[in-house]
């Protein structure tokens, strides 16, 4: 990918596998370019990694390499895919293009799935509709060699995404979009609900495929290590335009732009401030004789897989999927506990069995000296206003209906916990503990006028309107950009002083858990394979499976 630098010397489009050239998007119903004259090429076989705060654009250029931008969208300059305007297509040869020639990979990948198909039904529709002449045998036997390169067994085949985990939803997408073998692929944030192992297996398996089939990659990431890693070249986006571009090691070695120094800054200063984490400032581990305020003892909790009853009278293998295998732990009042391991390990089953949304297959959970387990549907809502959840995705929270105001007050109405007055007058003070302000300008905006960084802030603000003592955050700033990670990361060490919290914190990110927590547990299948101090568990990992996720995690190396 190279930027338009020496406009007196101009590529031959038709040379280029793909060129954007001056290209301004403007959005329906919007006066502000979405892209702001953005100019770039891409070789055979090259690897572009475009980054940039969240709202800069990144997701609008690949959308529109494919064009997928709603019909009403303003669109001026050319995009080109091997000297062909894309803009040109017809729906036959639009049909054709997508897939075979681009394909893309969402950052939610329910985006690409239907719910009501099993995975192995998506996979045979798509080789069914791009490679006709194959026979439903062969296409089994592609899309299952696929499946199995992304690490989803062949047992799965006759599942739907619900039962997949977030991170097995991202597998299969990343599966189609490789299925019919495309020139070009656009991952759009493709490792974001991923682990460092998976993810490092997708990456090398993508850029493999640019290496043997001369295969171009456009990956839009906010991480910058990844980029870094396994990029060729690198396009920094602020405000709808490229500020800055070139190869990886000069652009992050030797940034010219400020907007480009600030990330790297912001990436560097979790990673240093991990580093320098030095044995006598290690948090002591609690007293033996201290009340945990959180217990799980021999947590399970198991699903079985459905089949039919032929399969279920002659298959000898167990279809039961042990999300949560005799877990336990203890988390003190006050501390941070880290649960780290890859996707599908059963991090967020472990979550959501702790707070009841799902009833445990076998053991017990101890919330404040109390057995949750066997309560009532009551008795346990009345416990959660002191057990409370800041996810992913704040969408996964927040009403698009609702305003602001009334998203961070919806808590205290539903345990009658205010009057209206007194829920308008907490909602404000805890907007300004968010750093929403001047608070006006967003009591009455809708979830959908924020900035993703605004709106994982109001998230952590309805999690805490009830004064909760326990809040369980799941992957809350793996969608972010660097400066906003540090930015929410920062605050809600604040707010955890402040409120006096606890927090369960959930993440693949090993330099974020390294940065936040005081002692990190570590999951995989199902169980806890190792808990320490973050100190002795990064410093001296036991378990052999850390060792592996601790060598896998990207890292900004000799800046």
């Amino acid at each position: 990918m190279v930027a338009r630098e020496n406009p007196d010397h101009p590529q031959n489009p038709t040379d280029l596998l793909f060129d954007i050239d001056n290209l301004r998007i403007t959005y329906p119903g919007t006066t502000d370019r979405a892209v702001d004259g953005v100019s770039l090429t891409l070789q055979p076989g090259e690897r572009l990694g475009l980054v940039g705060e969240s709202g800069c654009g990144k997701s609008t250029l690949g959308r529109a390499a494919m064009r997928l931008l709603p019909e009403s969208t303003q669109i001026e300059g050319r995009v080109r895919f091997q000297g062909q305007s894309v803009f040109d297509l017809n729906p036959t040869q639009l049909r054709k293009f997508r897939g075979e020639a681009v394909a893309l990979i969402f950052q939610d990948p329910m985006t690409r799935l239907d719910p009501l198909m099993t995975i192995g039904e998506h996979c045979i529709e798509t080789l069914q509709a791009h490679q006709p002449q194959l026979t439903r045998k062969q296409a089994k036997q592609k899309a299952i060699e696929t499946l199995e390169g992304v690490n989803i067994p062949a047992n799965r085949w006759s599942q739907y995404p619900h039962e997949f985990s977030g991170g097995m939803r991202q597998r299969v997408a990343i599966a189609l979009a490789l299925l019919v073998e495309p020139k070009l692929i656009v991952a759009d944030e493709p490792t974001t609900s991923l682990d460092v192992t998976v993810s490092a297996q997708i990456l090398q398996e993508l850029t493999r495929l640019c290496r043997d089939r001369d295969l171009a990659l456009l990956l839009v990431s906010h991480d910058l290590a990844m980029v870094g890693e396994y990029c060729d070249r690198i396009a920094v986006m602020y405000a709808g335009k490229v500020v800055e571009t070139g190869p990886v090691a000069t652009v992050l070695k030797h940034p010219q732009h400020e907007y480009t120094r600030s990330l790297l800054e912001a990436a560097l200063h979790l990673q240093a401030a991990s580093e320098n984490v030095k044995p006598q400032n290690v948090k002591p581990q609690p007293s033996p004789t201290s009340a945990p305020l959180l217990r799980t003892i021999d947590l399970q909790q198991h699903y079985t897989i459905e089949s039919n009853p032929i399969e279920r009278l002659f298959s000898q293998e167990d279809r039961a999927i042990r999300a949560v295998d005799g877990v336990t732990l203890e988390l003190y009042p006050g501390e941070t506990l880290g649960l780290v391991g890859e996707s599908g390990c059963g991090k967020s089953t472990l979550s959501r069995t702790i707070l009841q949304l799902v009833r445990p297959t076998g053991g017990s959970v101890e919330f404040m000296g109390e057995e949750l387990t066997g309560r009532s549907r009551r008795e346990i809502n009345g416990k959660r206003r002191q057990m409370q959840m800041v996810f992913q995705d704040p969408h996964a929270c927040l009403n698009p209906m609702m305003t602001v105001g009334g998203n961070i007050a919806d808590p205290l109405f539903i345990h009658n916990l205010a009057t209206a007055k007194e829920a308008k007058a907490q909602v404000e003070q805890m907007l300004d503990r968010v750093g929403l302000v001047p608070t006006s300008d967003f009591y009455d905006r809708y979830p959908s006028q924020l900035s993703g960084g605004q709106q994982q802030r109001v998230a952590i603000a309805r999690s805490l309107i009830t004064r909760p003592q326990l809040v369980i955050c799941d992957e809350p700033v793996s969608m972010l950009d660097a400066n906003v990670q540090t930015q929410i990361l920062e605050l809600m060490l604040q707010l955890k002083q402040e409120f006096n919290l606890t927090y369960l914190f959930i993440t693949h990110d090993l330099w974020v858990a390294r940065f936040f927590c005081d002692r990190i547990a570590v999951m995989n299948r199902g169980k806890i394979v190792e808990m320490g101090n973050t100190f002795d568990l990064f410093n001296a990992p036991q378990n052999s499976y850390t060792q592996i996720l601790l060598q896998a995690a990207p890292v900004l190396e000799g800046l």
